[in-house]
């Protein structure tokens, strides 16, 4: 395997591009205490549609699903799993709360990926969890005739032990040294983990588990608060191609990190973004339900589906949010592009 050091890839990522998005991120980091402070009905609102997002979401991304009510009782634990999917689904549930209450007790070492693993997979019976790839595994891609190509072929079975344990080591070594932003070292390490794709299953959630708990222990928390899987979801196509752009060389340690790294980050900053807006708009507790849909579409600049406003809007109805939307656009103050699946709205400023 190649050999693995982040202090030489490090300063090749310090590009006018990524120093913009790191002085963004670290600007909204500045305004994370206040968090705490605001509404606090409103905070934990936040916080538990936040769980409910990143469960779904991060399980949709690898074809898991369910439907939105069971989705909520398996998050909020008032059912029990009924088939294969609802079983991983429960597991990444537990798992997603093992980071966000106990990260300061997570070490960044196998030992600790593998435990995260096997409670992954902790009511799915399946015997992979919490151990290491016994065959090897490949990525693939289908081809828009229908045929798969091999887009990446990761470390061998044999050799993804020593490899955790090097990144793991390497990552340790960064860390610590504190010469080294870990908003850089974060994506880095996700890319080679997923180069390594050291599970038969579930390494894409396992990478997303790990984003959420190096960035809490780095001491950024808005993933706490908005879903970053729902974020990566939404741009999953994005994200795969900066990961494929991002592994082509990986064993011959020739790969540039940029393109994942600039995305991951981009995510953050999103992240950040919509948090002070979604905080302004639910610490108003004067404001109706169909109030607070109008100032979301209001408040975007840009065209919003209506997938997003029921992201941003998580504890309004389906019913409501389409009432509102009808409403708005019977009396002219937002305009409908598109149609169908992808019918976007958009804010009509002429009528102000």
């Amino acid at each position: 395997m190649r050999e693995i050091d982040y202090k030489t890839y490090y300063l090749k990522l310090l590009t006018p591009e990524t120093v913009a998005l790191l002085v963004d991120i670290y600007e909204h980091k500045g305004k994370q205490a206040s968090y705490k402070d605001a509404d606090k009905a409103a905070v934990n609102e936040l916080i538990e549609l936040a769980k409910i997002q990143s469960t779904g979401a991060s399980n949709r991304i690898e074809g898991i699903i369910t439907t939105d009510d069971r989705l909520n009782k398996l998050v909020r634990e008032k059912t029990m799993p009924r088939d294969r999917s609802e079983q991983e689904i429960a597991g990444y549930r537990d798992v997603l709360k093992a980071v966000h209450e106990n990260h300061e007790y997570i070490p960044v070492k196998p030992g600790s990926i593998l435990q995260l693993h096997r409670d992954l997979y902790r009511y799915s019976g399946k015997s992979i969890g919490g151990t290491f790839k016994n065959s090897d595994n490949i990525i693939s891609e289908e081809l828009p005739d229908g045929t798969r190509r091999v887009r990446f072929e990761p470390v061998p079975a044999w050799a993804t032990p020593e490899a955790v344990e090097r990144i793991c080591a390497a990552y340790g070594d960064a860390a610590e040294s504190g010469e080294m932003d870990p908003l850089l070292l974060i994506p880095m390490f996700i890319l080679d983990f997923l180069c390594i794709h050291p599970f038969n299953d579930g390494n894409g959630r396992m990478s997303r588990i790990l984003t959420l708990l190096l960035l809490y222990r780095a001491g950024y928390e808005v993933g706490r608060y908005i879903s970053l899987e729902n974020l990566i979801n939404d741009s999953k196509e994005t994200y795969y191609e900066t990961l494929a752009e991002s592994s082509v060389g990986w064993h011959e340690g020739t790969n540039d990190y940029t393109p994942f790294v600039n995305y991951l980050l981009g995510i953050i900053v999103a992240a950040y973004r919509e948090l002070e807006q979604r905080l302004v708009i639910l610490s108003d507790r004067s404001m109706s339900k169909p109030d607070r849909v109008r100032e979301t579409i209001k408040s975007t600049l840009g065209p919003i589906t209506k997938a997003e406003i029921m992201r941003q809007c998580g504890d309004i109805s389906q019913v409501t949010v389409q009432r509102t939307l009808n409403d708005l656009l019977k009396n002219g103050d937002i305009l409908k592009i598109s149609g169908g699946r992808y019918t976007k709205y958009v804010w009509n400023h002429d009528k102000e």
